[in-house]
């Protein structure tokens, strides 16, 4: 845009628990690298970026705020803001917040409203179409973006609209919002040709759509005015005051501002796109010759299926199957009938149900210096993997309950113990006694590796007393 700006609004929350055992509440699908060697947030980032972007916003929960930075980090991107949300709200609120916080840094500019964990191949195509939904939306159209449909789903929301859909990237009316429709019917809007999938993406102005909410949610409006304006900033973020913010309605922005206006228009996408919603989505972007396999998987005589195994060390073999999808991570395995993958969310549930710890995480812990993961626990002791990002620190910590022994193996540790600081190497070890005031840096360029041995009477992550701490975790 000549004399505007785009400014990208990533929606980074959700549990994603259709791509459960790879995606669970810890740790959700969009930061995992599912499909390529990036994650989902990350493609997305990429996607939205180059002249005409601004840097984005990004709408998050508290407890991704620093997955969301070191993953952006990864790829050289910076971004506007990060919003955190209190609480999940659905869109409705996320899009709000997002909208009256540019509206203090650029008010005539333009936001691009899209989910972190939709898959989009050729970015070229979909460059196309924001490109012809950009005069709409000068015009103060709020755009949203429908795919053609290529078989008749029932796990979308669709969008109907006045008149034939051409092959071409051109602004139409749109009429109606339709619920995710049974199989039945899905059919019969396939060959109606009106009808379009609904990828929750969006392009409008900062005053249209703010015009927009202050028409059809005033009182939404008015308490994540209050959620913006009494918001914090917090080592960079911006955390919106939980007050006001707990006082909204979870709603999406379909529902909230879309199905209550009238200057609504829809660019027809006809490009690759999934929002990888279930293990069957997936297979359908990556089989090949009816087979997806990633990681060390063997197929013999498998038709139709996705083997996958998230660990280089534990082959997975399918023999004679058919429409199968089975997943292996460290910690869990699912097989299911491809038809059946959307049910996976009620396999979660029961987990949670039974107090499983696989429901909602995983034995890798992502923190704000890296992660960690178990390697094997017994009584009175565990074993844990720990990483560190270059120039990371944990916090200088005691414990009241355990000893600690690291071993390095790749890169150099800064360890301070009490009063002694040393730079401890690749095949040296160091002994952290029970109580004493420890901390581990990584001063490196590298990821810093080191095997840590637990030996106490309780090893639970909530035996730690924190001094100092560059996250400000308490």
């Amino acid at each position: 845009m000549e004399d505007a700006t785009i400014t990208p609004v990533i929606l980074c929350g959700g549990s994603g628990t259709r791509l459960w055992p790879l995606s669970r509440k810890s740790y959700p699908k969009q930061f995992a690298p599912i499909i390529g060697s990036q994650s989902l947030f990350q493609a997305s980032a990429q996607r939205l970026h180059g002249p005409r972007y601004r840097q984005p916003v990004i709408i998050t929960a508290d407890d991704f705020r620093f997955i969301v930075v070191q993953q952006l980090k990864e790829i050289g991107a910076n971004p506007d803001a990060v919003l955190i949300e209190p609480a999940g709200k659905d869109t409705g609120p996320a899009v709000l917040a997002a909208a009256i916080h540019l509206a203090k840094t650029d008010p005539d500019g333009f936001m691009l409203v899209a989910p972190s964990d939709h898959v989009i191949p050729d970015d070229a195509a979909f460059e196309i179409s924001v490109t012809a939904a950009i005069p709409a939306a000068r015009a103060g159209q709020l755009v949203t973006f429908g795919i053609t449909p290529d078989r008749p789903e029932t796990g979308y929301g669709y969008l109907k609209v006045d008149g034939a859909i051409q092959n071409e990237s051109a602004p139409l009316q749109l009429s109606e919002f339709v619920e995710k429709p049974d199989a039945e019917r899905a059919a019969k809007m396939l060959s109606d040709g009106r009808y379009l999938w609904n990828a929750g993406i969006y392009l409008f102005s900062v005053k249209a759509i703010l015009t927009a909410y202050c028409a059809t949610a005033p009182e939404m409006y008015a308490f994540v005015q209050s959620a913006i304006d009494e918001a914090t900033t917090d080592l960079g973020f911006l955390r919106l005051a939980p007050e006001p913010w707990h006082q909204v309605a979870a709603i999406s922005i379909d529902y909230a501002v879309m199905e209550k206006v009238c200057n609504l228009s829809v660019v027809p996408y006809d490009g690759g796109w999934s929002d990888l919603g279930d293990w069957a989505s997936v297979w359908r972007e990556t089989e090949k010759d009816g087979l997806s396999l990633s990681g060390p998987a063997t197929s013999i005589d498998c038709q139709n299926t996705l083997l996958r195994s998230e660990v280089e060390s534990q082959a997975i073999v399918g023999i004679g199957l058919e429409n199968i999808v089975a997943i292996a991570t460290p910690d869990a395995v699912l097989v299911t009938h491809k038809d059946r993958s959307q049910d996976v969310k009620k396999a979660v549930s029961i987990l949670i149900d039974k107090a499983s710890p696989q429901a909602e995480s995983f034995p890798k812990d992502h923190r704000p210096w890296g992660w960690f993961e178990s390697l094997a626990t017994g009584d009175r002791f565990q074993v844990k993997r720990i990483v560190v990002n270059p120039g990371a620190a944990l916090s200088l910590q005691s414990h009241h309950h355990r000893a600690e022994h690291w071993i390095v193996v790749q890169g150099t540790a800064k360890v301070t113990v009490d009063d002694d600081v040393q730079l401890i190497s690749e095949n040296q070890s160091i002994y952290v006694p029970l109580g004493a005031k420890h901390r581990l840096e990584n001063p490196g360029k590298l990821h810093m590796v080191l095997i840590e041995v637990q030996t106490g009477g309780y090893l639970g992550e909530d035996d730690i007393v924190r001094y100092e701490d560059v996250y400000a975790r308490s």
